[in-house]
């Protein structure tokens, strides 16, 4: 290889590795979280299962849920579009690194033309002459020196957008695990209570019909009547408000998953089979900083914004480039390599904006606003998971004592329409005391049922509030 182009590729890689010697980025450093250092100890009892360690798959004991979770894992459009984000942000980010280093071009042409060329003392004179010219050659084109770290600042911030890219997409892979689940027990949930409210019809039809025989018999009076056939119409107007709930919460289920729901499916789970007697250990609120991917990707979005200020500092200092080339040129193919064809050309070039009528502290305050903003996001992103888990942790407690009441509540009213029931018969109580206790025991189930939808729901969002449910292999940094 010829000297001068030895000496023009160590210069370009030296000044590489000169490059960002000088850093004017803020250091970034994690904010403190506003928030209390333990859980509250009376909503979390010790467990024995650690979320983020499980996948969905171990969690959830249905398997007709598992089937829809992982159909909407994988046609979900909201994930499709978040996982191109991460290759949008990917390729952003190899884009700005790739400007930390010279950018080598090499370029061969080939002309013949034909020109005029004086040939005697007079303008006259002239003589066409045909000729060729080949060249060919290797250059460096306004390659940055970054003394003080533009580039590379602009670099960490695409990279950190980028990273920001992927905890944004695993957050919304666990909020879709949440919703899919929600809106699943929520379907369980009408189900069951167009089966209730189904059973209910049909019983207070019946009661309606013997109300009818013992008023033409005179054992009762009309308002016993008009009160069963009140009961009867809310109860099958509380049947088809039911099927409406269900078919809108099948329509979202739909949307979830990315589609039709599928049409072969394993047997789901009644909502009083969907739970175990696992508990999760909620760990400390420190873990979550860790664990969070929505708190990863607000650090993310602050570390970029640091480096942002980095890059709007550097401006204010001269921008020093370079540009050489260095090849062969001839005027025949034989003699292009030849010593006597060779030429190359190098020099720097250091430019420094005088007056830009303000637009450099513009852009510097700009960049401290923006990083002032993302601060508070993180702020508020760290509380707010803080705040989920810990509702999420009350509610795993007072859920469940609402539960046992309630169970209690309906097997009592049992027993009270059985007594008031026999009652009836005996003559010893009127018809409207055996018509109350069936309002009060079907008011006592739909509310047993919807806590207990609440209560799993609660159960969903705490595992994925702890960073469980995630099974996917993380997506690699670029670079690495």
């Amino acid at each position: 290889m010829n000297r001068p182009v030895r000496t023009l590729i160590a210069l370009a890689l030296s000044s590489s590795a000169l490059a960002g010697c000088v850093n004017l980025a803020p250091e970034h450093t994690r904010p403190s979280a506003a928030t209390a250092p333990a859980f509250d100890p009376e909503y979390r009892p010790d467990g024995e299962v650690v979320a983020s360690q499980l996948s969905y798959r171990d969690w959830f004991a249905d398997p007709r849920l598992e089937m829809l979770i992982a159909t909407a894992l994988q046609n979900n459009r909201d994930l499709i579009a978040a996982t191109a984000r991460i290759e949008q942000a990917r390729a952003r980010y190899r884009i700005e690194d790739s400007r930390r280093l010279p950018t080598a071009v090499a370029d061969a042409s080939g002309t013949r033309a034909r020109s005029q060329v004086q040939s005697g003392a007079t303008a006259d004179d002239v003589t066409a002459v045909t000729g060729n010219r080949f060249s060919v050659g290797v250059g460096v084109s306004a390659y940055e020196i970054d003394f003080w770290g533009r580039i590379a600042n602009m670099s960490e911030a695409a990279r950190a957008r980028y990273l920001a890219s992927v905890a944004a997409q695993r957050a919304f892979y666990l909020s879709l695990i949440a919703d899919t689940a929600n809106t699943y027990f929520a379907l369980v949930e009408a189900r069951e209570q167009i089966a209730l409210a189904q059973a209910t019809a049909e019983s207070r039809e019946e009661g309606l019909r013997l109300a009818r025989l013992r008023l033409d018999q005179g054992v009762i009076s009309a308002l016993p009547y008009r009160q069963a056939e009140t009961l009867l119409t809310q109860a099958r107007q509380d049947l088809a408000a039911q099927r409406l709930a269900a078919a809108r919460l099948e329509n979202q289920l739909a949307v979830l998953v990315g589609g039709r729901i599928p049409a072969e499916m394993p047997d789901g789970l009644s909502l009083a089979a969907q739970g175990d007697d696992r508990r999760l250990d909620p760990g400390m609120p420190s873990d979550l900083l860790l664990l969070r991917p929505d708190i990863i990707a607000a650090e993310e979005n602050l570390r970029a914004a640091r480096a942002d200020i980095g890059a709007a500092r550097a401006a204010f200092f001269p921008n020093i480039s370079l540009t050489g080339n260095a090849g062969f040129a001839s005027s025949s193919l034989d003699g292009l390599f030849s010593s006597d064809g060779f030429g190359w050309s190098f020099g720097p070039k250091i430019s420094l904006p005088i007056f830009d009528w303000g637009a450099r502290e513009a852009n510097l305050d700009l960049a401290r606003a923006l990083e002032v903003e993302q601060v508070a996001v993180y702020d508020r992103t760290v509380q707010g998971a803080f705040r989920e888990v810990a509702d999420a942790l009350a509610g795993r407690r007072y859920l469940a004592e609402q539960i046992a009441v309630l169970e209690q509540a309906v097997a009592a009213q049992q027993h009270l329409t059985r007594i008031a029931t026999l009652r009836n018969r005996e003559g010893v109580a009127d018809y409207l005391e055996v018509l109350d206790a069936q309002r009060n025991l079907l008011a006592s189930r739909q509310q047993l049922l919807a806590t207990q939808r609440a209560w799993l729901q609660n159960r969903a969002t705490l595992f994925v509030a702890l960073g469980g449910g995630f099974e996917a292999a993380p997506a690699n940094t670029p670079g690495e």
